[in-house]
C-alpha cells in the first residue's frame, strides 16, 4: 500500500515529513539533502542573468496579479509549505511546514508550520499568513488562474498560530500537494504605517514580505534588478535547502530583443545564456571567447515532458471553429524542411500534449480510456476512438504537395473554395488571419512563420505576421484578442488542476486564463474531472491519454518541436552538481544549484522508470 493511500485509509491521520501523490517519497525521514545538489558547494559571488522570458521591462514586484509586468526572479523570495524534489514526479517535502496530516476521508490536510520559519521582516510565519495568502489568491484581486488552480480548496482554517487546515470540496489525491505548493506571503505586505492597506491588485514597487532566501537589493528603470541572499534566511540548513542558493547576489538585466541579449552575452555583460534557438546555438553562439574557453557551451539532458508548443488557433474566431479547417492548417507546416534548413536537425516534432512522457496517448484506446470516452461517443469525432493522429510528414514518400492537396480537400469540405485569387467562403469572404507574436522574439521566429505563410498562400490563404511590444502582446492574449499565436504550455510530470485552467469550459470565458484556445467541450470537462480525481496512477494515465486523444484530434494547435536537452552557454568558473536532476528548468536549476568554483563532472541521469 502506498504511503498516501495508507494515510487516507488510516482511522486517524498521522503526521509525516513528506507525501507522494502516488507511491512513496523517495527520500527517507532522516535524509540530509537531495541527491542532485552539492552539499559542499561554496557560497559567494554574483550571478548576472538576462531576460528569463519575453519581458523586456517590469513595473511591479507582485507576480500574482493580472495587470502589469512582474520583475524577473521574484520566485527567489516566495516559499510554500512544501517543496517537490526534481527526481520524482509528484512528491512534497516539508519546507515552511515540518509535518503534514491527511485526514482519513481525504477531505482535508493539516500542516504544522516550522516555528523557526520567518519572513524577511523578522516576523514568524503563522497560520494566519497562510490563510491570508489563500484567501487573497482566490480573490478577484489576484490573477484569475489562481482561483481556478486552487478552486477545489474550500477554505483554510486556522487551528492555532502554527497549524493550518485546508479543506477540500471532494477527495482528490492531488489536493494535499497543491495546498502545500501555494506561495505564502505576509499579511503585512502592502500595509501602511497608519494601518491602512494598499489593495493587493494595486501593489507595484512595494517589496514583498516573504520567507525566501533572497531579498530585493536594488532596481533601476524597470530594466535591472538585483537580489541579495538574506543573511538571516531561516531555512538554510533544512535538508530541502542544503546545497542550494549559493550566490550572494543574483542580478537580472533586461534587453530589448534577442539580438541585443546575445551580443551582450558575448561582450561579457552577463554570465549565463540559456539558448532556445537551434540556429543561434550552431551559428551565432560562437566567437573568440568561445574558442579561448572563456565562454563554454554544454548540453544538459533532461526528462521533462515537453508540454505543447505550437501555433495556437483561437477557436473563438468563427474562422477556426471547423476542425477540418484547423487540420488543413496543420498540413501546411513543413517541419522536415524547417528542421533541415533552419534547425540543423536538432529538434523532434511534437505529436502530443504530453510528449516525452508515459502520459502520451499511443496505439488504440485501452478499456480504461474507453470508459471515459464512450459516454461522449456521439459528440466526439469517431477518429478519437482509433489511433492518435500522425503529424504531417514531407520526407519521401511524403511530400508538401500531397499534404497541401489533402488540406485543399478539407477546406473545400468546410465550404472554402478558390476563386478570384483567394480562398473564399460561401459569402465571398477571403480566408485571412493574423499570426501575433511579441517583438522580442519576432526576429528569430519570423523566418519560421514566413515558411508557413508561404505554404498557406499556395492554398489561397492570406496570413500576416504581426509583432508587438510584449506588454501589448500579453494584454491581447489575456483578452483573447488574437487569431493565432505561438504558445508554449508548461510541461508537467503529473497533470492536475492546472489542466482545468488550460482546457476547461469555464476558463474559456475567464479573462487571463490559460485557455487561450477557447475550448468549450463537455467531453473535455468530464475527462478533466476524472483526471483531477484519479485515485491511482493507472486512472491518472487513462484520463490523460483520453484527454490527449481528444485534444490532438481537435487540431487546436499546429504543433512545433522540442529538444530533450537544455543548451547552456556560460562563463568559465561557474560550476554545477555532478548528478543532474531528472525534471528541471534550466534557469531555476542555475540560480538555485550552481556556484562559482571547480565543477563536479556531471553524471548521466537514468531515464525515469514508472
Amino acid at each position: 500500500m502506498s504511503l498516501l493511500a495508507g494515510l487516507l485509509a488510516a482511522p486517524e491521520a498521522q503526521a509525516v515529513y513528506a507525501i507522494a501523490q502516488y507511491g512513496e517519497p523517495k527520500y527517507p525521514a532522516d535524509f540530509k539533502h537531495f541527491d542532485y545538489v552539492n552539499p559542499d558547494a561554496p557560497k559567494g559571488g554574483t550571478l548576472v542573468l538576462a531576460n528569463p522570458n519575453r519581458l523586456t521591462s517590469f513595473d511591479k514586484f507582485n507576480p500574482f496579479t493580472l495587470r502589469g509586468n512582474p520583475a524577473p526572479g521574484l520566485d527567489l523570495m516566495f516559499e510554500s509549505l512544501t517543496i517537490g524534489s526534481s527526481d520524482e514526479v509528484a512528491s512534497a517535502y516539508g519546507l515552511l511546514a515540518d509535518d503534514i496530516r491527511i485526514a482519513p476521508d481525504g477531505l482535508s490536510t493539516t500542516f504544522h508550520i516550522n516555528r523557526r520559519a520567518r519572513f524577511s521582516n523578522g516576523d514568524p510565519v503563522t497560520a494566519d499568513d497562510v490563510k491570508f495568502s489563500l484567501d487573497t489568491l482566490k480573490s478577484p484581486q489576484a490573477a484569475p488562474q489562481f482561483a481556478s488552480i486552487f478552486g477545489e480548496i474550500t477554505r483554510a482554517v486556522v487551528v492555532d498560530p502554527h497549524t493550518i487546515r485546508f479543506e477540500f470540496h471532494q477527495r482528490n489525491r492531488e489536493l494535499p500537494l497543491l495546498a502545500g505548493s501555494m506561495p505564502v506571503f505576509s499579511r503585512k505586505w502592502g500595509m501602511k504605517p497608519d494601518g491602512s492597506r494598499i489593495a493587493f491588485d494595486q501593489l507595484a514597487f512595494e517589496k514583498p514580505i516573504a520567507s525566501g532566501p533572497y531579498l530585493i537589493d536594488q532596481y533601476e528603470n524597470g530594466r535591472t534588478i538585483a537580489y541579495r541572499r538574506d543573511p538571516n534566511y531561516w531555512g538554510a540548513t533544512l535538508p530541502v535547502r542544503v546545497g542550494m542558493n549559493n550566490f550572494d547576489r543574483i542580478v537580472y538585466k533586461l534587453y530589448s530583443d534577442n539580438t541585443a541579449r546575445l551580443e551582450a552575452f558575448k561582450a561579457g555583460e552577463y554570465d549565463v545564456l540559456v539558448e532556445y534557438v537551434a540556429r543561434n546555438w550552431v551559428r551565432r553562439d560562437v566567437g573568440k571567447k568561445f574558442d579561448s574557453g572563456e565562454l563554454i557551451k554544454r548540453e544538459f539532458p533532461q526528462h521533462n515532458g515537453t508540454g505543447m508548443q505550437g501555433f495556437v488557433l483561437n477557436t473563438r474566431r468563427p474562422l477556426f471553429q471547423d476542425v477540418r479547417v484547423r487540420k488543413a492548417l496543420d498540413l501546411a507546416l513543413d517541419f522536415q524542411w524547417l528542421n533541415r534548413q533552419l534547425f540543423f536537425n536538432q529538434y523532434t516534432r511534437i505529436d502530443s500534449f504530453f510528449a516525452n512522457t508515459e502520459l502520451q496517448a499511443k496505439g488504440m484506446p485501452t478499456p480504461g480510456e474507453l470508459a471515459l470516452l464512450d459516454p461522449w461517443r456521439a459528440k466526439l469525432d469517431p477518429a478519437v476512438f482509433g489511433l492518435p493522429p500522425k503529424q504531417p510528414d514531407t520526407d519521401p514518400p511524403g511530400s508538401l504537395r500531397a499534404n497541401l492537396l489533402q488540406a485543399r480537400a478539407l477546406l473545400q469540405q468546410a465550404g472554402w473554395t478558390y476563386r478570384d485569387n483567394a480562398l473564399r467562403n460561401a459569402k465571398g469572404e477571403p480566408f485571412e488571419f493574423e499570426i501575433l507574436d511579441d517583438s522580442g522574439s519576432s526576429a528569430q521566429f519570423e523566418p519560421i512563420v514566413a515558411t508557413l505563410i508561404r505554404n498557406l498562400q499556395k492554398l489561397g490563404i492570406t496570413a500576416r505576421f504581426r509583432a508587438s511590444d510584449f506588454a501589448v502582446y500579453q494584454k491581447r492574449l489575456d483578452a483573447f484578442d488574437f487569431d493565432a499565436t505561438t504558445i508554449r504550455m508548461a510541461d508537467v510530470q503529473v497533470p492536475g488542476s492546472e489542466q482545468i485552467d488550460r482546457f476547461g469550459s469555464k476558463a474559456a470565458d475567464t479573462t487571463g486564463s490559460d485557455n487561450v484556445i477557447g475550448i468549450k467541450s463537455p467531453a473535455v470537462d468530464a475527462i478533466l474531472s476524472a483526471l483531477v480525481h484519479a485515485q491511482t496512477r493507472e486512472q491518472l494515465i487513462d484520463a490523460t491519454h483520453a484527454l490527449d486523444r481528444v485534444l490532438m484530434h481537435g487540431y487546436y494547435v499546429i504543433p512545433q518541436w522540442y529538444s530533450a536537452s537544455h543548451r547552456v552557454a556560460f562563463k568559465r568558473g561557474l560550476a554545477w552538481p555532478k548528478t543532474l536532476p531528472l525534471y528541471y528548468g534550466a534557469e531555476g536549476w542555475i540560480t538555485s544549484m550552481w556556484w562559482y568554483g571547480q565543477p563536479q563532472q556531471p553524471q548521466p541521469t537514468q531515464a525515469p522508470s514508472h
